[in-house]
């Protein structure tokens, strides 16, 4: 029977990057183990995906000391366990689980790059950044970008092995339920309960953004571009679904003050399930600086808005523009708000990406489907490491 590790720093990467996957290998025959730092509802994750889980104690900052003793106990815990794969995903679970699983032996070392935050960093960060990456991917044997646009980006600027590198399917590192994200009279009804929560009127219309409320999502960007076009289109409300970050990403104190001053921009906080807010709202904008292969987008899709988002990896592999939504650069603030304006005007452009949406999320990146492409691989592996 195969032994599988799947670690990612935080259990919420697990939760939700993805979900599924390890409850899914567990009816393939595969024993699965998870591992992560400690966290909120670790008994509701076991329960999720059916597995146990193993804490080692990662932090998202560069912390040496801590970092040294996560390697030691991630090291510890491997040689205890053996699993034939380990398989990482995120930047510090990478680092300690490849280093960890090198030094222990383990025999088949994956690691899945989706999103680089060193691609934002500058100066002698962004070399040390560098150089974890390149560490991880040493350690590796395999590397796995989610998006073909990354898979480049790793090659030419991180100088990975090309051997190691490998898209699977289309991208994406968890793909998309597309029975879950649905369009149903019964979410439609959700999506108007919460209008009603939040005293939205049914013919206003609503730009949702779902994701971390931070700088490198482009927040600063969308609250000035919101603001023009509200200043002349009043019957707009602007939805942000997600946490704040202040202590590692803030966005700037003119947005912050925008935040508190503005009654037509909602702040719902984090959201388990994010359908209804979906559901509810007219399009989503996306203006993120960088990603691997963003969910978000791929979760609207399936719910049929049109979206806006920007020209970066993943966002322009799940949108291809002017078929089911808007591509703009990233970091421009005047290009969103001529991008947000056409869509609020052109009711004709917004039905006809609506219309395509679900269709190229169902036929490229079906979560079943991506999830027999991984289940292949590890085979695949297996077969040439002669452990099966």
């Amino acid at each position: 029977m195969t032994k599988l590790m799947r670690m990612t720093t935080v259990p919420v990467s697990l939760q939700s990057l993805i979900r599924g996957q390890m409850r899914y290998m567990k009816l393939q025959g595969f024993t699965v183990w998870m591992s992560s730092a400690d966290g909120t509802m670790l008994r509701e994750l076991e329960q999720q995906e059916g597995c146990p889980h193993y804490i080692v104690p990662m932090t998202r900052k560069l912390t040496p000391l801590q970092d040294l003793k996560a390697l030691w106990v991630a090291y510890r815990l491997l040689r205890r366990l053996r699993p034939d794969i380990i398989h990482t995903h995120t930047p510090k679970a990478g680092l300690i689980g490849m280093l960890a699983g090198w030094l222990a032996g383990i025999p088949i070392r994956l690691h899945t790059v989706a999103g680089l935050p060193l691609m934002e960093r500058e100066g002698v960060l962004k070399q040390v950044l560098i150089r974890i990456e390149q560490l991880t991917y040493a350690c590796s044997t395999g590397i796995y970008p989610n998006s073909i646009a990354l898979r480049n980006y790793v090659e030419k600027v991180l100088y990975a092995n090309p051997q190691k590198l490998k898209v699977i399917g289309h991208g994406s590192s968890n793909g998309i339920d597309s029975r879950h994200f649905h369009r149903t009279v019964e979410m439609s009804v959700q999506g108007q309960t919460v209008r009603n929560q939040w005293n939205i009127q049914l013919k206003t219309f609503v730009w949702i953004y779902i994701g971390r409320i931070v700088r490198q999502k482009g927040v600063d960007e969308l609250i000035q571009a919101y603001v023009r076009l509200a200043n002349t289109c009043p019957d707009i409300r602007l939805v942000l679904v997600g946490p704040f970050e202040s202590d590692l990403d803030p966005i700037s104190p003119d947005s912050e003050q925008l935040l508190k001053n503005r009654g037509d921009i909602i702040i719902t906080g984090f959201q388990a399930d994010v359908r209804p807010y979906l559901a509810m709202a007219d399009a989503l904008v996306f203006p993120s600086y960088r990603e691997g292969f963003p969910n978000v987008p791929m979760q609207a899709a399936c719910m049929e808005l049109p979206m806006i988002v920007t020209d970066i990896n993943g966002c322009n592999e799940i949108v291809t523009r002017e078929v089911n939504g808007l591509i703009v650069p990233p970091k421009d603030e005047e290009s969103l708000y001529l991008a947000m304006k056409r869509l609020y005007e052109d009711t004709d452009l917004r039905q006809k990406f609506s219309r395509k949406s679900r269709e190229l999320m169902v036929e490229r990146f079906d979560q079943q489907w991506i999830w027999q492409q991984w289940l292949i691989e590890y085979k695949r592996l297996m077969v040439e490491k002669r452990l099966i």
